[in-house]
């Protein structure tokens, strides 16, 4: 099979062919359809806090066609189109039960997505219904951790949402934030050019002001923030969302951030500020993420700007490196 390649860190990822894998006991084999290329794949080539070298096949965003089982594989069958929890567990113990996959003992990061084929467990299979297609099942991950996101910070119907960065997670906030109930919904950005897809996602307003980020977040939403959801990941922004915030209000850090960040431990102390962080999702959450799609919601598909060939993977996922008006690119390795 065809496969972007890590070659290693600071590196371009290569096109290569290897083996086509095999399912071993309780394993699937799926035909990848679709694979999302997430920030964090970005990342994981540039910062060794992520583990990954050369050899590796990111892709954690797939879905596709169930294309072999391994002995004792129950519940699916060849043909079977599904999208990938990228989240490996055991799906046996009393965290994956409760569908908190991110806590079993044998938690790992799903990747392989960046080919023709990946191989994954049933447990981590969720079956798409007809009305969703191979580039829904990709989306479904940013998706389910935006909602996890939200529910992590509490929001009640009526809140004044703040959300920094217009990247496919802040987007996707913005959408379960509107369909939730928030009272405002405000996206800031650095740049113009998600102004439309943000207010396409369910945002009140959208907010660029260098000049006086604070003021200019304040007077969109009428008020300071209930919440703040950081969703971009570089130092200075927890500070910022510290003035941003209303007294007693919650910022909600989605963005990954592997750098040092300092800010006035006072200034959030004074104001009694509650700061949660939120990283994965459950599984309930995953399919609920899949059911909104499937009840008709069709704000999450303008996240979708661009689907590609598997042998142009490499020069895309360079460009994407720097700023561009991409937000979400899909890989269609049978293209």
């Amino acid at each position: 099979m065809r496969a972007a390649v890590m070659q290693g860190l600071h590196k371009p990822l290569v096109l290569k062919t290897l083996d086509d894998p095999t399912p071993e006991v309780g394993e699937v084999v799926v035909k990848v359809g679709r694979c999302g290329i997430c920030g964090s794949d970005l990342h994981m080539t540039e910062d060794e806090a992520y583990g990954q070298g050369p050899g590796s096949v990111l892709g954690h965003e797939f879905a596709g066609e169930v294309v072999a089982l391994g002995k004792g594989v129950e519940g699916f069958a060849t043909g079977d189109f599904v999208s990938v929890i990228p989240l490996m567990s055991c799906g046996k113990c009393a965290a994956c039960k409760a569908g908190e996959v991110a806590w079993c003992e044998t938690f790992g990061l799903q990747g392989g997505g960046y080919a023709e084929y990946a191989v994954t467990r049933p447990n981590q299979c969720v079956k798409l219904p007809k009305s969703a297609s191979i580039a829904d099942g990709a989306i479904i991950e940013p998706l389910a951790v935006a909602l996890h996101g939200l529910n992590m910070s509490a929001m009640r119907t009526g809140d004044r949402v703040l959300i920094l960065g217009a990247g496919p997670i802040g987007l996707a906030v913005a959408f379960w934030a509107r369909r939730h109930g928030a009272g405002r919904v405000v996206v800031q950005d650095i740049a113009e050019f998600q102004r439309e897809r943000a207010l396409e996602m369910g945002a009140h307003d959208f907010v660029v002001d260098a000049a006086d980020p604070v003021g200019s977040a304040e007077r969109a939403l009428g008020g300071k923030a209930d919440i703040v959801f950081e969703c971009v990941g570089i130092p200075g922004l927890i500070a910022q969302a510290v003035e941003q915030v209303r007294n007693r209000g919650t910022i909600l850090l989605l963005g990954l951030c592997t750098r040092p960040d300092t800010f006035n431990s006072f200034a959030m102390l004074s104001k009694e500020v509650r700061l949660v962080t939120s990283a994965f999702f459950t599984r309930q959450e995953y399919e609920a993420a899949l059911d909104a799609l499937d009840c008709g919601a069709a704000e999450p598909r303008h996240l979708v700007t661009d689907t590609i060939s598997l042998a142009s993977t490499p020069d895309v996922f360079e460009s994407l490196k720097k700023r561009t008006h991409q937000c979400k690119v899909l890989i269609d390795p049978t293209a």
